[in-house]
């Protein structure tokens, strides 16, 4: 409602607000459209709306058709309202016994709806509405009821309609429209189709002519909260339940917020932009998120609802839109594909893809005739319903708070999500409105720090999580070696093979270093061209001045280049005139180009006010360039700031306790960017010592045990029964299933002789008596005791596993292997000149040099400022290698390169900064070739593609 009250009033049209319902229950209903005329009126809607959909929901979650009763309207009818025919296929307008209630409600507002769709029943229907209107004196209104804007959106509305109704086309009969003639028509069109009842067209007009409710107005004043709601209040809900949290942002970073401990950024180590939070030309307050732990958000979430009340909180709606694979996939199912053909088609586009992707030549590779008029039409149809919404989903973790009833300014509904109430407007609905909103954030990373502080805390030690994370030494030079040679995997925003190798080239030292750290593997630098400058800068390649005398102030401590969004923002102000008002509203125009286009404005006084100034056109475009590649995703300096807190905490943990950091990433999952497997193959590679599962010796999580007298990184990780796929966190006895899958990862060995194959003949055997007697064996939780023992043993003889098997077992069931590797297994059929990624890292001269690897893949990415430019990460046994596909090779081995877990390479050896960073050499291999490796049943760890 309110994106088209924003379209209409840029086209200057007044938008009628209203709604269509259903009077009535699932045996018998009338649609009824009502439309609000005044502001009281709006209130009723919301109200009547929100009291629908209070019950609307099962008890599994799933939305049922929310219907109003005739007790619900009593008293809710100020306003205006008409009565509508139904769906279009009904030709009694209603049952007579609703009619005298509605109007009796209604009196003279209440209208009949008379449309005209030439679908054959016109006649009838017709009949049927001026029967109704001379019995009770209900004037008519004409209206066509329109479904779609123009005729050509026909067949689009007939596939949504099939998506809706989980029908295809060939089954959904009068489900669809029999032509094209509900679509929105002119006054012209109206008044010929409607020729024979003026009267008709006339009402309609005085309708129309009576809603002269705005939204917004001044007429719909926002909810504001109470002071007492605060985001301190918030903060300190949190803590006062030892819940790891921190504030982020321009006016969390500030002094109020540092005093009040929301953030603990100290606002004197950054530079902050005023304007960036409040300024004379912003209406609302600053914008505040705080970051929870991930695990226990829920918790906050539920003490905000009971502390302010269901009616005064609600959450935010997020519109997920159809894009490439989803599209493709609905309209397939809707023309009867196959679920097989199904998923062939949809799988054509990568993920970044619209449906323009399913081109001629991918449509043959995948199996298909481009030629078949059936596959055209589901591309085309697919195209067309790029972008459409597709539905209602919750917020990240916006929060509406208000001193009054929700209810009474938006319509409130249960979200699918249990104990969850949302309002169905997103949060760029919330800013139009001027709603008081904060973001109540989930961060994986939180809970881990917490998990790992844990690990590591001495006896005895009453200091609350929050206490410990900030009590971390700071300024570790021990810490910063680490970082520099690029030891990060795990660590909180830079683990991705881009801040991977941006690390040993930016050479962090400082806090204020890895502010910048977090910020500069972004889409404003990279597009901006700033990147490369800065190094040079940062290495005395270059002198480290500012384009003009008059911006050295804003980018001395950048050296000289612009590299977070408050900078661009300063920018305006000292190089173009800007005012703090008109600066902040540059930022939200970056963030929302592509919903407004409202950026494009700037341009013209950007430059003028730049070149005015004798600052370098040169300059002036790549810093246009640069605040385009904000709008895809840029960092301001506060956001960096808080995030290079946790940046710094988890690396300290990591150098300092590895075993606890990889245990604690591992509890915590799912979060981050590598699998546990990952995690504790680089846990290996410190000298940390891992321990299989064990049904005697595992709990629930990871834990730490003392590990053997011949490792060297600290204590061992002992695996977790969590590692387990299928077995659930609350078994208390095991059932026959629960034993078979504890055999098949290993967790039976213990009882067996170390003898996998013996555990899973004996969980899987017939037996006539209960296998295991004896009890004591400690649960996943550690509350209850397993009904398990020793199985009794029989004479039958069961070989053992290969080590093929048995990784595969591994990988099936827990993702993990903790003595083996498939690439250790698969190394002696290689060819003899396939490198390894020790053998490359220690010959720091192959620049230019072709070579063979093979790996695991790991990750795939395409970063929106890579020009199609796709990055794999492989694994061997002993570490990573980083792969470039130019977009013209990705194209040539897309097949191979998104489809098979272990792959050959061939590729050329590319070796950046030689002389800057030889402590760290950053290696990429440029592919020629790939192929899949002939695996023999060796299956891999899935990788994590395209997050």
């Amino acid at each position: 409602m309110v994106r088209v009250w924003e379209a209409a009033k840029a086209r200057g049209i007044r938008l009628v607000v209203g709604c269509e319902i259903l009077v009535g229950d699932e045996h018998e209903a009338t649609a009824l459209a009502l439309h609000v005329a005044s502001r009281e009126g709006y209130t009723h809607l919301c109200e009547l709306l929100t009291e629908a959909h209070r019950n609307s929901r099962t008890s599994t979650g799933e939305k049922r058709t929310p219907y109003v009763t005739l007790a619900m309207l009593t008293g809710r009818t100020q306003g205006s309202g008409r009565r509508s025919s139904g769906a279009p296929e009904l030709i009694q307008p209603a049952n007579h016994s609703q009619t005298k209630p509605l109007f009796d409600l209604f009196g003279s507002r209440l209208s009949l709806a008379l449309t005209i769709h030439k679908d054959g029943e016109d006649r009838a229907r017709l009949a049927a509405v001026l029967q109704e209107s001379r019995r009770f004196g209900i004037p008519l209104l004409a209206t066509n009821r329109p479904r779609f804007a123009v005729p050509e959106d026909r067949v689009l509305y007939d596939v949504l309609r099939c998506i809706q109704h989980r029908t295809t086309l060939d089954a959904a009969g009068r489900t669809l429209l029999p032509n094209a003639e509900a679509h929105l028509k002119g006054e012209a069109a109206m008044e010929a189709l409607f020729a024979n009842y003026p009267e008709a067209i006339a009402r309609t007009r005085r309708v129309a002519d009576a809603c002269l409710f705005s939204l917004p107005s001044s007429s719909i004043t926002s909810p504001v909260a109470s002071r007492r709601t605060s985001v301190h209040d918030i903060v300190e809900l949190a803590r006062e339940r030892d819940i790891l949290c921190q504030g982020r942002g321009s006016a969390a970073n500030s002094a109020v917020c540092w005093a009040l401990g929301i953030t603990a950024v100290d606002p004197a180590r950054s530079s902050m932009l005023f304007e960036r939070f409040l300024s004379p030309e912003r209406k609302e307050p600053p914008d505040i998120d705080v970051d929870f732990e991930h695990e226990r958000r829920e918790e906050v979430i539920q003490e905000i609802y009971q502390r302010y009340g269901r009616s005064c909180a609600a959450m935010v709606s997020e519109v997920v839109c159809y894009r490439g694979r989803s599209a493709l996939r609905e309209v397939a199912k809707v023309f009867g594909l196959s679920l097989e053909q199904t998923d062939r088609l949809a799988g054509i586009p990568s993920y970044w893809d619209s449906p323009e992707s399913a081109s001629e030549e991918r449509l043959r590779e995948a199996g298909f005739d481009p030629q078949d008029s059936r596959i055209a039409a589901i591309v085309r149809i697919a195209r067309a319903m790029q972008g459409f919404p597709r539905h209602i989903s919750i917020h990240v973790g916006g929060f509406i708070l208000s001193a009054e009833p929700l209810s009474r300014v938006a319509p409130v509904e249960p979200a699918g999500m249990k104990d969850r109430t949302i309002v169905p407007w997103d949060k760029d609905d919330i800013d139009v409105l001027g709603f008081f909103k904060l973001d109540v954030l989930a961060l994986g990373m939180l809970t881990a720090l917490r998990k790992g502080l844990d690990f590591v805390k001495e006896p005895g030690d009453l200091r609350g999580a929050n206490e410990r994370l900030a009590q971390i030494p700071p300024e570790d030079p021990i810490v910063y070696d680490a970082l520099c040679r690029a030891d990060s995997v795990g660590v909180f925003q830079i683990e991705s093979r881009a801040q991977m190798s941006m690390l040993p080239r930016l050479r962090p030292r400082n806090f204020y270093d890895l502010v910048v750290q977090v910020a500069i593997v972004r889409p404003g630098p990279i597009q901006g061209g700033m990147v490369h400058p800065y190094l040079r800068r940062r290495s005395g390649e270059e002198a480290s001045e500012a384009p003009h005398p008059i911006l050295a102030p804003v980018l001395e401590r950048t050296l000289g280049v612009p590299l977070f969004q408050e900078q661009v923002m300063q920018l305006a102000i000292v190089g173009a005139g800007y005012s703090g008002g008109e600066a902040d509203q540059l930022r939200r125009d970056m963030a929302a180009w592509k919903k407004t286009g409202r950026l494009a404005r700037h341009r013209d006084r950007l430059y003028r006010g730049f070149l005015r100034h004798g600052i370098s056109p040169e300059f002036c475009e790549r810093l246009w360039k640069q605040i385009h590649g904000f709008g895809e995703y840029g960092f301001p300096e506060s956001h960096a700031a808080s995030f290079a807190l946790l940046v710094y905490a988890s690396a300290w943990l990591k150098t300092h306790h590895p075993a606890a950091f990889a245990a604690a990433l591992i509890n915590s999952q799912p979060m981050g960017f590598y699998s546990p497997s990952t995690l504790l193959q680089d846990a290996k590679r410190h000298g940390v010592e891992v321990l299989p599962l064990c049904v005697f010796q595992s709990g629930w999580d990871c834990a730490l045990e003392s590990a053997s007298p011949s490792a060297r990184g600290g204590p061992a990780i002992r695996l977790g029964l969590r590692l387990v796929k299928g077995l659930g966190a609350e078994t208390l006895r095991v059932s026959a299933s629960d034993l078979e899958k504890l055999a098949e990862a290993g967790a039976l060995e213990a009882l067996v002789g170390k003898a996998r194959r013996r555990g899973l003949w004996e969980a899987r055997k017939p037996v006539a008596e209960r296998l295991f007697l004896r009890a004591n064996v400690a649960s996943p939780t550690g509350k209850a005791a397993l009904n398990a023992a020793v199985p009794v043993p029989t004479s039958v003889s069961v070989p053992g596993l290969t080590r093929a098997e048995q990784l595969a077992l591994d990988y099936e069931r827990t993702g993990v292997s903790v003595q083996d590797h498939p690439l250790r297994v698969l190394r002696e059929r290689l060819p003899r000149d396939v490198w390894t990624s020790a053998a490359l890292a220690a010959h720091p001269n192959l620049h230019g040099t072709t070579i063979r690897i093979a790996g695991m893949v790991l990750v795939r990415q395409r970063p929106q400022t890579a020009s199609g430019v796709v990055f794999m990460t492989l694994e061997d046994e002993f570490g990573f290698f980083n792969l470039v596909l130019w977009a013209a090779t990705y194209e040539r081995l897309r097949h191979v390169a998104t489809s098979y877990p272990l792959v050959l390479v061939r590729a050329r050896v590319e070796i950046a900064d030689r002389e800057t960073a030889s402590s760290a050499p950053i290696i990429h291999l440029v592919v020629h070739a790939m192929e899949p490796l002939e695996t023999d049943g060796i299956v891999a760890t899935p990788s994590r593609d395209f997050h």
